[in-house]
């Protein structure tokens, strides 16, 4: 019979059971169900709603059930539909009356909004540290190649001078915005919802701020409603996993272009690579891929889930059921990413010949040798067009700007001279972009430590700040 069971007086079709039922996903909320339990039914007794005698019985029996689920000793089963019932279940054919006793002032509702936040919190903190691993080895890249000449891109062409190192450090950036969303997420979902009940609370004498306390929030959710209808810090942690997972997939692209022959600017190790079943030659990126292709499917986890909560009226719902599916999933996707996507960043191998070699078409210094004109004196719009008519010459008889000759620059202007050979290096001009955030060494210097600072900090519990 159900433990809802009382008021009906017919079984439960088969195919209504299987369709109701959760345990087939809810199952991986064991651990938290019993830490809620275990949480609920010592409050229970320090209210005196239950003996201490069944607190100690009730004790007992879920550590036991915790042990042995862990040895893998314990079969759920649908017939009990979802973890909950399935936990209880199992306590109350382990001791007995002891085990009715325990869900006593409250509801189904509360117990897996409890769970869920539980589940979460920890996840969160399991996420971070993977991004801050990515971090490092992003870190670690940057460290070596400060003085590595690529083009920087807008609209894919090639624009500017910068280093790989300024580069990486981009992304290093967006990730460390993915920490501190994910540690605002983490600090506005810790708050309790056991004792809302169903939806009213209770007529018992219960002490939500104790059973808060012993779960670790910082207290208990401020409306009964609210905290059983609540799932906001679902779809906030969606919302950053998919801002997350597409910082991911922009840097998954560039690997993918680098690692092209048509840019060669690194080659990936064998481990992080796999073949073709009919090209020998081939090597392909499919890690990058993948990790590209997978930020849809988080994507599509959080419209999933903001499309069951729109129109749900207060409180609790059997729509809510589905939250947990494309919350997991999310979970499980992002964390078989990141592992994967920072081993492959780790081991690949840079090849600085080649970007440099790319850097130097494509014309990346004409703003260099805009401002050179511009520092000696010419308002910068006539010097924009005075490089732009240089550019158009260099093209038509195929050379570079450093290539010209200096009556040939004079051409142009006659405030050209000997020096703009200096200021048209490709290395000086990175080298002077030592503007705030810019490529030069000094600034990717002061980057490099802030980021190792954030890690180091995230790391020993600080509080996280978000890049400027």
């Amino acid at each position: 019979m159900k433990l809802w069971g009382g008021r009906f007086r017919k079984e439960t079709d088969g195919l209504v059971n299987d369709f109701n039922a959760s345990i087939q996903f809810d199952a991986r909320l064991y651990r938290e169900d019993i830490e809620g339990s275990l949480a609920h039914a010592e409050m229970l007794a320090s209210c005196g709603i239950i003996s201490q005698e069944d607190h100690a019985q009730i004790k007992a029996g879920l550590e036991g059930i915790l042990a042995d689920v862990e040895a893998g000793k314990v079969e759920f089963t649908a017939a009990n539909e979802d973890i909950h019932m399935n936990v209880e279940a199992l306590l109350t054919g382990r001791i007995g009356e002891a085990g009715k006793r325990l869900h006593t002032a409250r509801s189904r509702n509360d117990q897996v909004a409890v769970d869920l936040r539980l589940y979460l919190r920890r996840e969160i903190g399991e996420i971070m540290e993977q991004i801050l691993s990515l971090q490092q080895a992003i870190l670690d890249q940057a460290r070596q190649h400060q003085n590595t000449v690529m083009p920087g891109y807008t609209h894919l062409q090639r624009a500017q001078p910068v280093s790989f190192a300024q580069h990486l450090l981009a992304y290093g950036e967006q990730l460390r915005r993915d920490v501190t969303r994910l540690a605002d997420c983490k600090k506005r979902m810790n708050v309790c919802p056991l004792g809302s009940g169903a939806l009213a609370g209770t007529t018992y004498p219960i002490d939500r701020h104790q059973t808060a306390r012993l779960l670790g929030f910082d207290g208990p959710c401020s409306n009964s409603l609210d905290g059983v209808s609540d799932r906001d810090y679902a779809l906030e942690l969606l919302s950053d996993l998919s801002i997350l997972m597409m910082h991911l997939s922009r840097l998954a692209e560039e690997v993918i272009l680098w690692c092209s022959w048509e840019f060669k600017f690194i080659e990936l190790d064998d481990a992080y690579s796999t073949g073709s079943s009919i090209m020998p030659q081939k090597k392909n990126p499919d890690v990058a891929e993948l990790v590209r292709g997978k930020t849809g499917r988080v994507y599509g986890d959080l419209m999933g889930l903001l499309t069951t909560m729109k129109g749900i009226p207060l409180a609790y719902n059997k729509d809510m059921q589905e939250d947990k599916e494309p919350v997991f999933d999310a979970v499980d996707t992002v964390k078989m990413c990141l592992p994967v996507f920072t081993g492959m960043l780790e081991t690949m191998r840079v090849l600085p010949e080649n970007m440099r070699r790319a850097a130097g078409g494509g014309f990346i210094n004409a703003t260099d040798c805009a401002d050179y004109l511009t520092k000696k004196g010419m308002p910068f719009r006539d010097a924009y067009t005075a490089v732009g008519n240089l550019v158009y010459y260099c093209a038509q008889h195929g050379k570079l700007l450093e290539e010209l000759e200096l009556p040939e620059l004079q051409s142009i202007s006659t405030l050209f001279d000997e020096d703009v050979y200096q200021a048209l290096r490709l290395e000086n001009c990175m080298g002077q972009r030592k503007s705030y955030g810019g490529p030069a060494v000094e600034e990717t210097t002061r980057q490099i430590e802030e980021l190792a600072q954030f890690i180091k900090d995230a790391r020993a519990g600080a509080p996280a700040e978000d890049g400027v």
